[in-house]
């Protein structure tokens, strides 16, 4: 890395700093501020809205890798919570104007009427390099129009942020209440579609669920019932569903699963069928047993292929973690049945005895763009095998 300068160069409204006193200088777009938190890399080309509203995002701010962020706009259909979670963004290139037939809105504009703070004209080359190699640094990003900046003085934040590892994010990012989803797959013509007579009753438990998540599970005829990450294993269970469904969310699994583990336990020794995806794996992993650690860099991204070892077929998946489970800590009793074929990391289990299974990878993205769809019927399947 060169040295860094604390000069800002002409027309810079905006700077990165790392907590190593890294320092990056751009032009300030969404609101003005300063955020901290984690500094991670997506290298998706589409679905830069979906991303900033995704909870597992809590804590972060994404560099995009793909330059074109803006060019579909904004539009109130692609999000995955009612307002963004990620802290903010960094981009390469301006944010490109809209030009789609769906959009409602400028990505500036939506980023500054909720309070995110973002960056342009960064080396994300650069930048992306430096986190690949060294892993995902803590980071500040200041955006100041009047280009005046305490440079020294950010990078004591970023060093003072104390990272995600131990961070139980998921309980601020689920829901206060419990609720019931009805809402089912998007098409073209009709937009999102509503559940009619549901054959099956499905228990979320939301860490910081996905909406498209709750879209899948409806469109596969079960009527959704949402409730806080919080939620005991009694309380659930006398809901009477025929399945239970752990979410993805954000933060440490060791730290949300302090509370959470206990519950999954008595879940899946209650025999009704499990899912879990991402947080929700890596805590089902927990409850067996196994353990979890943080990776150096993460997985995140739309163009990551994993290998189903029961059947063979490799899909091209969506990634969002920086936590995997430990293959090396599976207990007997717990198959390995996915694989990241980049690096071997696990990314699906399920359980011997018990109808319970997971994956690391987010199945409701459409990277593939349905290759992993399979993976609720597969969980449906387990409900109607479970009824007979």
């Amino acid at each position: 890395m060169s040295a860094p300068t604390h000069t800002p160069p002409p027309g810079a409204t905006a700077v990165l700093v790392l907590a190593d006193g890294s320092v990056f200088w751009g032009r300030g777009i969404g609101a003005r501020g300063e955020v901290v938190g984690e500094v991670c890399f997506n290298t998706s080309i589409t679905g830069y809205q979906e991303i900033m509203t995704d909870p597992s995002y809590a804590g972060q701010m994404i560099t995009f890798t793909f330059p074109h962020i803006g060019n579909v706009g904004v539009n109130d259909e692609d999000i995955e919570n009612a307002s963004p979670v990620a802290l903010g963004c960094i981009l390469r290139q301006d944010i490109t104007e809209p030009s789609n037939f769906r959009a409602s809105g400028h990505f500036n504009d939506w980023l500054a009427k909720n309070g995110r703070v973002g960056i342009s004209g960064v080396d994300t080359r650069r930048l992306t390099k430096r986190i690949r190699n060294e892993g995902a640094p803590n980071g500040v990003i200041c955006h100041n129009p009047d280009g005046t900046f305490d440079v020294d003085a950010l990078i004591a934040k970023a060093n003072l942020w104390p990272g995600l590892e131990g961070m139980d994010l998921a309980r601020d990012n689920s829901c206060t209440e419990g609720y019931e989803w009805e809402d089912t797959l998007w098409s073209r013509t009709g937009g999102y579609g509503k559940l009619g007579n549901a054959k099956h009753h499905v228990v979320a438990i939301d860490y910081g669920i996905k909406r498209n998540i709750l879209r899948n599970l409806a469109s596969q005829d079960c009527k959704v019932s949402v409730v806080p990450a919080t939620t005991g294993a009694d309380e659930i269970l006398a809901m009477n569903p025929d399945g239970i469904f752990l979410s993805n969310g954000p933060g440490d699994p060791a730290a949300t699963g302090e509370y959470a583990v206990p519950t999954i336990k008595k879940l899946i020794d209650s025999g009704k069928p499990v899912f879990g995806i991402c947080l929700g794996h890596q805590m089902m992993a927990l409850a067996l047993g196994a353990k979890t650690k943080k990776m150096e860099v993460g997985h995140r991204g739309a163009n990551h292929p994993v290998k189903d070892t029961t059947t063979g077929v490799v899909e091209i998946t969506s990634q969002n973690h920086g936590f995997v489970v430990d293959k090396d800590t599976l207990p007997d009793n717990v198959e390995a049945t996915h694989f990241s074929l980049f690096d071997g990391s696990l990314a699906g289990l399920r359980v011997k005895d018990k109808p319970a299974f997971a994956v690391q990878y987010h199945p409701e993205a459409s990277p593939g763009p349905h290759d992993s769809h399979y993976l609720f019927k597969r969980f449906v399947s387990l409900i109607e095998d479970a009824k007979s």
